[in-house]
């Protein structure tokens, strides 16, 4: 049964996901998180801040664990942008922290971390890796009305598998929806648009805002919703690079 659809909200917001200890870039983040190491002159993070302020989504939530008053001591509540229009220069953006490694000790993976930073997040919203460089991604208002009207639990934006993950994640369907089980199978992005009542019962089982601290990852959920035809996507070939190792930062770099 597909979900009610609702006039999506003016101002719309957006979860960069920026927890992770960043283990196979070490020994690069043993000082630094993964979000603030420099590609092409300026912090990963601030790409996709760029890209969404771009869009015209000026409203963040951007969640920590490890170093991540670092993070915060960077951009503040209310960074300082580049964009290329004039209107999303005119915009104000707003960052929201979700401190898990204050509050806990211990990053919650994605749902977890999606859930404990949901009351912030309004409905539907996006959420994309802090980790990911996808700088011509275009976040766009009508991606946002055309999936709040669709009834669909989320939206994904898939890639063309890269050397390092040959196998990919997800099929995709003639109707553009996600699959478990394909013989083309595609990587997800990270980037994506989500309703609220993925990280509520009965699809998920943690508690409103995550008090407890339960660590859970996403793809469980994905594929639960998944299998009731719930989950839609689209193949994005635009540059996107998951700058996973040194080795791909040093690419990005040296291009």
């Amino acid at each position: 049964m597909r979900l009610t659809a609702s006039p999506p909200l003016p101002h719309v917001a957006a979860m960069i996901l920026a927890a992770g200890r960043g283990e196979r870039m070490r020994p690069l983040t043993d000082q630094r998180p993964k979000p603030l190491l420099a590609v092409r002159g300026k912090p990963l993070l601030q790409w996709s801040m760029e890209a969404l302020a771009r869009g015209g989504f000026s409203r963040l939530v951007v969640n920590t664990a490890w170093l991540g008053e670092q993070i915060a001591a960077q951009f503040g509540p209310q960074p300082l942008l580049e964009a290329s229009s004039p209107a999303a220069r005119a915009e104000r953006v707003h960052i929201d922290y979700s401190h898990e490694g204050q509050d806990f000790g211990y990053a919650l993976e994605t749902a977890g971390g999606i859930a404990r930073a949901l009351p912030l997040l309004g409905d539907p919203f996006w959420v994309l890796a802090g980790d990911v460089y996808a700088p011509d991604f275009r976040f766009a208002q009508d991606s946002v009305e055309r999936f709040a009207a669709s009834g669909m639990l989320a939206h994904l934006w898939l890639v063309p598998n890269p050397p390092h993950h040959p196998r990919g994640d997800f099929g995709l369907s003639a109707q553009g929806l996600a699959l478990n089980q394909a013989a083309q199978t595609y990587t997800f992005s990270t980037i994506a648009l989500y309703r609220r009542a993925l990280f509520e019962p009965p699809w998920c089982a943690i508690l409103p805002g995550n008090p407890q601290g339960t660590a859970a990852p996403l793809a469980p959920l994905l594929r639960a919703a998944m299998d009731q035809g719930l989950v839609s996507a689209e193949l994005y070939q635009g540059a996107w690079t998951d700058v996973g190792t040194p080795g791909r930062l040093a690419e990005l770099n040296a291009a």
